[in-house]
C-alpha cells in the first residue's frame, strides 16, 4: 500500500536569504537579492547583476572543517551542503553513528554543472604540468553526484545515495523523485534537493545567448521583472535549497513537525518535438504534465488555490501562463494566484525548482502569498488571462489549502508537483 508523504524539514541558501528565518522574512516583504556584480563588469558580460548568495567565513566553518575546506572551490557544492544540513537539523534529525550508516534515510540531490571553479583551476594546473598538485579532493569537487556525495558522507545515508540532473527542472524533479521512492516504502526519508554554482563561467553561456536583462546594471533591484511588460531577460542567480521528504507513518511516530504533504505530481518532456525546441517548451507537454500531476494527486484542477510559477522574466511568461490556463480549464476571472520568486532572486538554474518549492511550502505552512515584485506593469497579454488581482503586489495573509509548483527547462523537460496543507489527524 502507498504511503502518505510530507516534509518534515528545510533548508535554503538563496540570494535574499540564507537560513529560513531570513528567508521567509525576505519572501515576505518582496526583499531582493539581486546586486550588481564586479566581475561580471570586469569581464564585460552585457548583464551585470546577479543573485548570490552571502555567506561569511564563520558560517561556512559550521559545515566544513579546515581540512575539507583545503583547496575547496566548489560553490554549488559549498551551498548543497549548507542547505541540506540545515534541513536535516530542522526535521529533528540526528547524523547516523561512525559504525553504521542510517539504511532507511537516503538523498536524491541534483546539480546541473558541479564545480565549475574547480574545473578551471585544474584545467590551468593539468595544462601547466602540475596535475600532482592538484589534491585528493578535485575529483569530488567535480563530478556531477559530488554533492550527493558530500551528503551521503556528512549524515551517514545508508538508502539510494544519488545526484539528478534536468536543467532547471532538476530540483522538483529531485522532490518527485525523492516522493515516489518515500511513497512505495523504498525508503523511510529522503533528503531531496538542488545546488547550482554561481560566478561567470556558469553565466556567461546564458549571457551570450542574450537571455540575460542588460538594461538594469544601474537598478539591480529592479531587473528581474516576472510578467512585467518590461522584461527584458532573466537575471542570473545561484543558491541551493533541500527538504526532508518522509512518510507521514515515520514523521508521526517520531513527532516530527510537519510542514506540508506532497500529495503527487508528474516530469515529462515535449521531445523537442512540435513547438518544443532545447530552449523552447512544447506547449502541450507542458499542459499534459499540469494535468497528469493533478490527476496523480487525486484532485480537481479547481482545488488548487496558488499556482508557483516558473516565470523567469522572458517573452516565455506569458506563453506559460496560458498553458497554466488551458491545462487547469481556467478563465481570466477564477483563475489561481500566481506568483514567481525569481522576481526577488533571479533565476537560480538547477537550484530553481527547490528553492521555489521551500519558499512554495512556507506559504502552505504559513498560511501567506508572498508579492512579485517589478510586475506593476502587468504584461498585457497576461493581462488578458489573469485577473491582475490575483497576481499580488503585496503580501496576502490567507490560509492556502493546495499550491501547484511547475518548473520547465533546457531539453523540453517539465515537472509539476502539487502540495497540500497538513491538517492534524
Amino acid at each position: 500500500m502507498d504511503k502518505r508523504v510530507v516534509i518534515t524539514g528545510m533548508g535554503v541558501v538563496a540570494p535574499n536569504g540564507v537560513g529560513l528565518t531570513a528567508f521567509t522574512e525576505a519572501i515576505k516583504n518582496g526583499v531582493s537579492g539581486i546586486k550588481h556584480d564586479p566581475e561580471l563588469e570586469r569581464l564585460q558580460f552585457s548583464c551585470q547583476i546577479a543573485g548570490k548568495p552571502e555567506l561569511s567565513d564563520e558560517l561556512i566553518a559550521q559545515y566544513l572543517t579546515d581540512l575539507e575546506r583545503r583547496n575547496f572551490n566548489s560553490t554549488g557544492i559549498l551551498y548543497g551542503i549548507i542547505a541540506g544540513m540545515d534541513a536535516w537539523q530542522d526535521a529533528g534529525l540526528t547524523i547516523a553513528n561512525e559504525e553504521e550508516p542510517d539504511w532507511d534515510s537516503g538523498t536524491i540531490f541534483g546539480a546541473g554543472t558541479s564545480g565549475i571553479d574547480k574545473f578551471r583551476e585544474a584545467i590551468y594546473m593539468v595544462d601547466e604540468l602540475l596535475v600532482r598538485k592538484l589534491g585528493s579532493t578535485a575529483v569530488i569537487q567535480t563530478m556531477a553526484s559530488g554533492i550527493s556525495a558530500y551528503l551521503g558522507g556528512k549524515l551517514g545515508l545508508g538508502n539510494q545515495v544519488s545526484s539528478n540532473s534536468s536543467a532547471c527542472t532538476t530540483g522538483t524533479e529531485s522532490i518527485l523523485m525523492a516522493y515516489e521512492r518515500v511513497k512505495s516504502g523504498q525508503a523511510k526519508r529522503m533528503l531531496a534537493g538542488s545546488t547550482s554554482d554561481s560566478g561567470p563561467y556558469i553565466w556567461g553561456g546564458f549571457d551570450a545567448m542574450k537571455v540575460c536583462t542588460f538594461k538594469h546594471n544601474e537598478e539591480p533591484e529592479k531587473g528581474s521583472r516576472p510578467m512585467s511588460s518590461s522584461a527584458s531577460g532573466f537575471v542570473p542567480g545561484s543558491g541551493a535549497a533541500a527538504l526532508v521528504i518522509e512518510s507521514l507513518e515515520s514523521a508521526l511516530a517520531r513527532g516530527a513537525k510537519i510542514y506540508a504533504e506532497i500529495l503527487g505530481g508528474h516530469l515529462n518532456s515535449g521531445g523537442q518535438r512540435g513547438s518544443g525546441s532545447m530552449t523552447a517548451p512544447n506547449s502541450i507537454a507542458v499542459q499534459r504534465c499540469i494535468q497528469a500531476a493533478v490527476q496523480n494527486s487525486g484532485i480537481n484542477t479547481w482545488d488548487i488555490n496558488v499556482i508557483n510559477g516558473h516565470l523567469t522574466a522572458t517573452a516565455k511568461d506569458a506563453l506559460e501562463i496560458q498553458n497554466w490556463a488551458i491545462a487547469l480549464n481556467r478563465s481570466a476571472e477564477n483563475f489561481p494566484y500566481i506568483n514567481s520568486l525569481k522576481s526577488m532572486t533571479g533565476h537560480c538554474l538547477s537550484a530553481a525548482g527547490s528553492i521555489e518549492c521551500v519558499a512554495s511550502v512556507l506559504q502552505l505552512q504559513q498560511g501567506f502569498i508572498f508579492p512579485s515584485v517589478n510586475c506593476e506593469d502587468l504584461h498585457p497579454e497576461i493581462a488578458e488571462l489573469v485577473n491582475k488581482n490575483k497576481i499580488t503586489k503585496q503580501i496576502i495573509h490567507q490560509n492556502i489549502d493546495i499550491l501547484a509548483k511547475a518548473s520547465f527547462g533546457f531539453g523540453d523537460v517539465n515537472a509539476c508537483i502539487i502540495f497540500k496543507k497538513y491538517y492534524n489527524g
